[in-house]
C-alpha cells in the first residue's frame, strides 16, 4: 500500500443499526473506531449477541496501533472483549464509557490486562501518523465525544452518536465551536450519524420530559415504577430530583440499573441527596404515596425485573391495583411483541401503564433530526461525505441533506456498505474494492463461543419444521436389526398422526432391509441411507423438512 492513500473500511454500522466498527488506515498503521453489538433478531436462534467479523482486523494485526470509542451504548462498546481478546492495544475514551467497558470485559477472562486510557473532551492523543482530539457532543448518554482525526492527507472528523441539545440536563453543551473551528480551516471528510436522517425539524431536548414527568408524579397516588435505559443517566437524574420534589424515597431496582448509577454516582454524573435511597426488600413495607421506584427491563426482556414483577415473579416486589408504572423509553423496532406482553400482565394486576407518543413526551430520542444533520454539515462543510449509522434509506436521506454544499466545497457523497473500502489520496477519492465483513454469532458469555452458519441454519430449521429421530438398534457384528425402529420427534406436528408414524417407521426398515450386512455395521453409511429415505418420504407425503438425526446403537 502506497503511504499516500488514506483507507475508511466500515467494518459494521453501516446498512444496519448496530455493531458500529470503522477501521481506519493510513500506510501501514490502522486506528479503529467502536467496537460494538447487535442483538439477534427471530433468524438467529439461540444466539445471544452478533458482533462484526473482525477478519479484515485479523489479517493486518500487526498494523492495529489502538481503538478509540466514542460513547457507551452497547451498539458501540458490546463487541470491546472480543476485540481486546484479539489485540492488545489501548483503548481510548471517557471516563465513564471506560467504566461501563470494564464492567463488561470482568464477564469474559481476558489474557492480558486491557490498557485503557482514559480522556476528557479537548485532549489530543497521537497514534502513528493520526493525531486525535476529542470533542465533546450530546446524546442520550452521559461523557460522548465525536473524534476529529488529522492524518497526513487531511482532517477526518466522525461525530460518533448526537443530537445538538440546546438546553442538556447537565448544562455541558455541545461543542459546536469546535466543529466550526474545524469546519474553517478545512475537512477532508466527515461521518456523520444518520440514525434519525428521515426526522424533519430538530430533536426535542432532554429537558422536554420534565413537564410529563412532574404530571406524572403529580398524578401517582401510589408506588411508582418508571422504567427507562439504564444509561439515560440525564433522565435518571429527572426522577431522582423529582422524587425529592415531591418527597419520595427512590429505590433501584435491576443489575443493570444498579451497576450503571454507581458508577455514574462515582465518577460525579449522577446525583444522589443524602437519605434518599431505600433497598428492594423495603419498598413494600414503605408507605406507597412515598416510593419511587426506578426499574430495569423497558423492552420486557423476559428475566428482566419490571418483566419478573409483571408476572409477580419477582422476590421482594409486587404490583398492587392504583401503582403506576411508567415506561421512559422508545419502543426498539422487533420488541413489540413482549413490550405489550408485559404491558398487559402489568394491567391485569391493576397498574396504571404509561407508555408510547405523549404530548409533552415520556420519551426523546437521543439522534439529531435532519436540521441538526445540516447544522453539523454547514459547519463542517467536507470535501467528502459519508453517512453512517443508520439503514440504507436513512444513509440516502442523509446523503441528499448534504447536496446543498455541492457548492461550498463538498466534492462527492459515498453511501458506503459495510466492508466497502473508500480510499483517499491526492488526486480524490473512490471506492476502491472490498474487505472481508459479516457478522459472528455468540452463543453465551464466554469470548470465542462462536456460533458457525451451519449451527444457526439447523436451529432455524428446528424452529420452523422440528426435529425427527430415528432410533435404530443394530448388531455391530452381524448387523441384524436386534429390535425394531423408534421414531422420536420434537416439533413437527404430526406426532399424533399414529398412521403417518407408523408409515414412516416402516419407510426405516425398508431402508434397512435393502442395505447390506456391512452397510448396517457402518454407522456413517447407513444413517445416511436412513436420513435420505425418511426425508423422501416426510416431504413428498407432508410437504415439511424437519431436521432427521438418526441414533445408531450399536450393541
Amino acid at each position: 500500500m502506497s503511504d499516500k492513500k488514506l483507507n475508511v473500511i466500515p467494518l459494521g454500522g453501516v446498512g444496519e443499526f448496530g455493531m458500529n466498527m470503522m477501521a481506519i488506515r493510513y500506510g501501514d498503521d490502522i486506528i479503529v473506531i467502536d467496537a460494538g453489538m447487535m442483538f439477534p433478531d427471530e433468524d438467529l436462534p439461540g444466539v445471544d449477541i452478533v458482533t462484526p467479523d473482525m477478519t479484515y482486523l485479523k489479517e493486518n494485526r500487526q498494523h492495529v496501533r489502538a481503538l478509540f470509542i466514542t460513547h457507551g451504548h452497547e451498539d458501540h462498546i458490546g463487541a470491546v472483549a472480543f476485540f481486546l481478546a484479539e489485540f492488545d492495544v489501548p483503548v481510548y475514551a471517557t471516563a465513564f464509557t471506560l467504566a461501563l467497558i470494564e464492567r463488561r470485559i470482568e464477564e469474559y477472562e481476558l489474557e492480558q490486562k486491557p490498557q485503557l486510557r482514559p480522556i476528557r473532551p479537548k485532549d489530543m492523543v497521537e497514534v502513528g501518523p493520526f493525531k486525535v482530539e476529542f470533542i465533546h457532543v450530546t446524546h442520550s448518554i452521559v461523557s460522548c465525544v465525536a473524534l476529529a482525526i488529522t492524518t497526513p492527507l487531511g482532517v477526518i472528523i466522525h461525530t460518533g452518536d448526537f443530537k445538538v441539545d440546546p438546553t442538556p440536563t447537565d448544562n455541558q453543551l455541545f461543542d459546536l465551536h469546535t466543529f466550526a473551528d474545524y469546519g474553517k480551516r478545512g475537512v477532508l471528510l466527515l461521518l456523520s450519524d444518520s440514525t434519525n436522517a428521515d426526522r424533519p425539524g430538530y430533536s426535542e431536548s432532554e429537558r422536554a420530559v420534565r413537564p410529563r414527568l412532574e404530571d406524572v408524579f403529580n398524578r401517582a397516588d401510589n408506588r411508582l415504577f418508571v422504567s427507562c435505559f439504564s444509561s439515560s443517566i440525564h433522565r435518571l437524574q429527572q426522577l431522582i430530583d423529582l422524587s425529592v420534589d415531591f418527597g419520595r424515597k427512590v429505590a433501584m431496582v435491576g443489575r443493570s440499573m444498579n451497576a450503571v448509577t454507581e458508577i455514574a454516582h462515582r465518577l460525579g454524573l449522577l446525583s444522589i441527596p443524602d437519605n434518599i435511597m431505600l433497598r428492594p426488600q423495603d419498598i413494600m413495607g414503605t408507605k406507597p404515596n412515598k416510593v419511587t421506584v426506578l426499574i430495569s427491563g423497558t423492552q420486557g426482556e423476559p428475566m428482566s425485573a419490571l418483566s419478573r414483577v409483571a408476572v409477580d415473579s419477582h422476590k421482594q416486589i409486587s404490583i398492587t391495583p392504583g401503582d403506576m408504572v411508567v415506561l421512559s423509553s422508545r419502543i426498539i423496532p422487533g420488541n413489540e411483541k413482549t413490550i405489550f406482553r408485559m404491558i398487559d400482565h402489568l394491567s391485569k394486576r391493576g397498574a396504571d401503564v404509561l407508555y408510547g407518543s405523549m404530548n409533552p413526551p415520556l420519551h426523546v430520542s437521543g439522534h439529531g433530526y435532519q436540521e441538526e444533520l445540516r447544522l453539523v454539515l454547514n459547519l463542517v462543510r467536507p470535501r467528502f461525505f459519508v453517512p453512517v449509522h443508520g439503514e440504507y434509506r436513512q444513509l440516502a436521506r442523509h446523503a441528499r441533506l448534504a447536496e446543498h454544499l455541492r457548492n461550498a466545497g463538498l466534492e462527492e457523497t459515498f453511501i458506503c456498505e459495510t466492508g466497502d473500502v473508500l480510499e483517499i489520496d491526492e488526486r480524490g477519492a473512490r471506492k476502491a474494492g472490498r474487505v472481508t465483513v459479516g457478522r459472528i454469532c455468540i452463543d453465551s458469555g464466554a469470548v470465542g463461543e462462536v456460533v458457525g452458519e451451519m449451527v444457526v441454519r439447523d436451529r432455524r430449521l428446528i424452529s420452523e419444521d422440528g426435529i425427527v429421530i430415528p432410533i435404530v438398534t443394530i448388531n455391530q457384528h452381524t448387523g441384524k436389526l436386534e429390535s425394531a425402529p423408534e421414531l422420536v420427534s420434537r416439533g413437527f406436528g404430526l406426532e399424533s398422526d399414529k398412521e403417518f408414524m407408523r408409515a414412516a417407521r416402516e419407510i426405516v426398515v425398508k431402508t434397512l432391509e435393502a442395505s447390506s450386512a456391512e452397510e448396517k455395521t457402518d454407522a456413517g453409511v447407513i444413517k445416511e441411507k436412513i436420513r435420505a429415505d425418511l426425508k423422501r418420504y416426510i416431504h413428498r407425503n407432508a410437504e415439511r423438512r424437519p431436521m432427521i438425526v438418526p441414533v445408531i446403537l450399536e450393541i
